[in-house]
C-alpha cells in the first residue's frame, strides 16, 4: 500500500483533472469514481479497475492484484475528491471502447436529446437499467457520461448498461436499419397517451430539462406521446419523465 502526503503528488494532480476535464478523460482513457458503491460494482462488473486511493485501508474489499493501492490523509482526501463529502474512497477505472453496433438487437432504447445536467443523465441511465432498457444513446451535447456526477448518479449502472454518443443521423438510420420506431416525449399532432402506445419494440427520446426536444429530434420522431398531468403542471424534470416512460413500457414485459 502506497502511501501519498502531498497535494502536489502527480496522482493527485491527476485525480482532479479526472473530476474536471472531458477531454482529459479522453485522453487518458481513465474515468472516476467517488464511492465505496461504485467501487464495489466496479468489482462485481470487471470495469477495468486501475487504481484505488483511500483514506482507511482495512475498509477496502480484496481488490485484485493489478490494482494500484494508495493511502492518502482525510484532509488530502477533500482536495482530491470530487464530492462535497469524500466517503473515504476514490476508484480510477478505464474508459470502456465502445462504437455503434451494425444493428440492434435488443428490444427497447432511450434517447437523451441534449440533457446537460449530469445528475439527470446518470438518473436516467439508472433507471433504464432498472426498467430493463437494451441501452441509451446520448445527443446533441448531454452532459459527459463520465462526469463524476453522472457516475455517481448511476449508482453502477453506468458499468452495466450500454451508453452511446452519436449524431442524431446516425441514430436514425441504426433504429430504421434495426426496425426501431423513435418516440418522442412531445406533444405534436400524432401525439397518444402513454398509456395507448406499444412500446414493445422502440426507442423512447426525452429531451432537455429547459427546452424538451429539439427541433430536429422532433422531426426524426415516427411518434410523440404524452404524459397524462393536472392541468397546471406544464412539464416534468427529464429524470422523472424518463421514470415515467420506462415504467409505463414496462408493465406489459
Amino acid at each position: 500500500m502506497e502511501i501519498i502526503t502531498s497535494r502536489t503528488n502527480p496522482l493527485c494532480t491527476h485525480l482532479r483533472k479526472l473530476a474536471s476535464s472531458v477531454s482529459y478523460r479522453r485522453d487518458c482513457g481513465e474515468f472516476l469514481c467517488d464511492s465505496p458503491k461504485l467501487l464495489e460494482e466496479a468489482l462485481l462488473w470487471r470495469a477495468g479497475l486501475r487504481t484505488v486511493v483511500c483514506t482507511d485501508p482495512a475498509a477496502l474489499p480484496a481488490l485484485p492484484d493489478t490494482v494500484r493501492r494508495v493511502q492518502v490523509p482525510g484532509d488530502l482526501m477533500k482536495s482530491i475528491s470530487p464530492a462535497q463529502t469524500p466517503q473515504g474512497v476514490l476508484s480510477v477505472c478505464g474508459l470502456p471502447g465502445r462504437t455503434l453496433p451494425e444493428q440492434l438487437t435488443g428490444r427497447r432504447y432511450v434517447v437523451l436529446d441534449g440533457v446537460q445536467d449530469p445528475g439527470n443523465v446518470g438518473t436516467i441511465l439508472r433507471t433504464a437499467d432498472a426498467f430493463h432498457a437494451d441501452g441509451l444513446f446520448l445527443v446533441n451535447a448531454c452532459a459527459d457520461l463520465y462526469n463524476p456526477k453522472t457516475v455517481r448518479a448511476s449508482m453502477g449502472a453506468v458499468f452495466r448498461c450500454p451508453v452511446w454518443t452519436c449524431g442524431l443521423e446516425e441514430l436514425r438510420a441504426l433504429l430504421t436499419k434495426s426496425g426501431l420506431p423513435l418516440y418522442g416525449a412531445a406533444l405534436r399532432s400524432d401525439t397518444v397517451d402513454v398509456r395507448r402506445a406499444d412500446f414493445s419494440h422502440c426507442a423512447v427520446a426525452v429531451g432537455s430539462e429547459g427546452k424538451g426536444l429539439s427541433a430536429d429530434a422532433l422531426a426524426a420522431c415516427d411518434l410523440t406521446v404524452r404524459i397524462p398531468m393536472s392541468g397546471h403542471c406544464e412539464s416534468l424534470n427529464a429524470a422523472a419523465a424518463a421514470a415515467v416512460l420506462l415504467w409505463e413500457a414496462a408493465r406489459d414485459d
